[in-house]
């Protein structure tokens, strides 16, 4: 199992410094992926009551394929993952090609998660339908894996057309793999089932094992290999100490998934410095070099 760590999108400060100070510390600990989150926007609460927001127009998010090619250029081994970009609020050919780019200036390192987002008010703003995303996410993936692949693509779908056309350069990793994050209801289950290379979902270590058994049997319905799609889950820093850290990763090993990122956000932690220090302490109780 690969475990890898979130970026922190909240917690870091918009310092370039501070920013490749953490991605080089991460990969010199050994950690094998640094996974960052994607919000274009934030709402503000105060007019719209009665709304429940994850987070706010306050809230800091680096913009995560403009952070990928920073990163690339700061890192030389550490896999880049989008957990996730918000596809369907995105153009997906040109969402192919940024991917592409970032996959041919890290050498091949990118893991492009994508998902469907829950806030509208970020779709409004990016002049995005927020009620066909999933069917639309489905299309997306289609038009991108063909634009990392051929040269020349032509795509007739319902809601994207390419005619005789392609990105260049293309992609080192022909196709990028995708991964799909979410799956609240059964139909995105099983659309990640049939469409994702991987899947990223949101729930804690005592539900690995229901979760990982639920999506495999999903996958195999599929007429899919299981060993050849990918479950990375999170262990947040919130579970405890370094013991509860090691056990929540163990209980993901054990339930059979292929990644786990240690989430250190929303922890409070004074600055990058106590950051640094809590991956230290995860080091030493995971070994986080092992594949």
């Amino acid at each position: 199992m690969r475990i890898g760590v979130t970026f922190l999108q909240a917690d870091i400060p918009t310092d370039r410094h501070a920013v490749k100070t953490y991605a080089q510390a991460v990969e010199a600990m050994g950690f094998r992926h640094i996974a960052v989150y994607d919000h274009v926007v934030g709402a503000n609460p105060a007019s719209r009551p009665g709304q429940r927001f994850f987070y706010h127009h306050e809230s800091l998010f680096h913009e995560p394929m403009v952070l990928f090619g920073y990163l690339a250029a700061l890192t030389e081994t550490v896999e880049l993952v989008s957990k996730i970009v918000i596809l369907p609020q995105r153009q997906a050919v040109l969402a192919a090609k940024q991917a592409a780019a970032i996959d041919v200036l890290s050498g091949g390192r990118l893991r492009f998660g994508v998902g469907l987002g829950w806030n509208a008010v970020e779709y409004e703003a990016l002049n995005q339908d927020f009620h066909n995303r999933g069917k639309r996410l489905e299309e997306q993936v289609a038009v991108m894996r063909a634009l990392w692949t051929d040269p020349l693509v032509t795509f007739n779908g319902a809601y994207h057309t390419v005619t005789d056309a392609g990105i260049n350069p293309l992609p080192i990793q022909r196709p990028i793999p995708v991964w799909i994050g979410g799956g609240a209801v059964d139909a995105s289950f099983a659309r990640i089932a049939r469409v994702g290379d991987g899947w990223f979902p949101q729930v804690t270590p005592p539900q690995a094992r229901e979760t990982v058994e639920r999506m495999h049997g999903l996958v195999r319905a599929a007429g899919r290999d299981v060993a050849a799609f990918g479950i990375e889950a999170s262990v947040s820093i919130s579970l405890g100490g370094p013991q509860e850290w090691a056990a929540g990763v163990e209980a993901w090993r054990v339930a059979g998934a292929s990644h786990v990122a240690f989430n250190p956000l929303n922890a409070g932690l004074a600055d990058l410095d106590a950051h640094l220090d809590a991956l230290r302490r995860f080091t030493e109780v995971v070994d986080v070099t092992a594949v």
